[in-house]
């Protein structure tokens, strides 16, 4: 095996690679807010600005206002309230009908085994 006598000389050094011997920046401690966040805050507060500001200026151009997105929420959240409080009125109903029946029938064999 032939080796190589004059092996390549090492890459130039690039002006945005650390100097050799210079202290590297040491990365950030993973804390419980930047895990949270997914991000350091102010990184992650710039994306949602520039995602907002892209995503608002398509709801304008489809001409729907913020006020019409808050009011299909509440909308929104008042039709599952009202179907909520439907069923259980409607389960209370069933409940009171089938107990007309059967809390008396209960009630005379109560007596009628007490007497026993």
């Amino acid at each position: 095996m032939v080796e190589d006598i004059n092996p390549a000389p090492p890459p130039a050094p690039s002006a945005w690679a650390p100097a050799q011997g210079a202290p590297s920046r040491k990365p950030r401690p993973d804390t419980p807010l930047t895990r949270f966040l997914g991000g350091s805050p102010v990184g992650v507060f710039f994306r949602l600005f520039f995602l907002s500001l892209v995503v608002g200026a398509l709801l304008m151009w489809l001409d729907i206002r913020p006020y019409d997105v808050i009011d299909a929420v509440v909308r929104f959240a008042h039709r599952i309230w009202a179907l909520g409080f439907d069923a259980i009125r409607e389960l209370g109903d069933y409940l009171l009908a089938g107990a007309i029946i059967v809390v008396p029938i209960w009630f005379v064999s109560r007596l009628l085994s007490a007497r026993r």
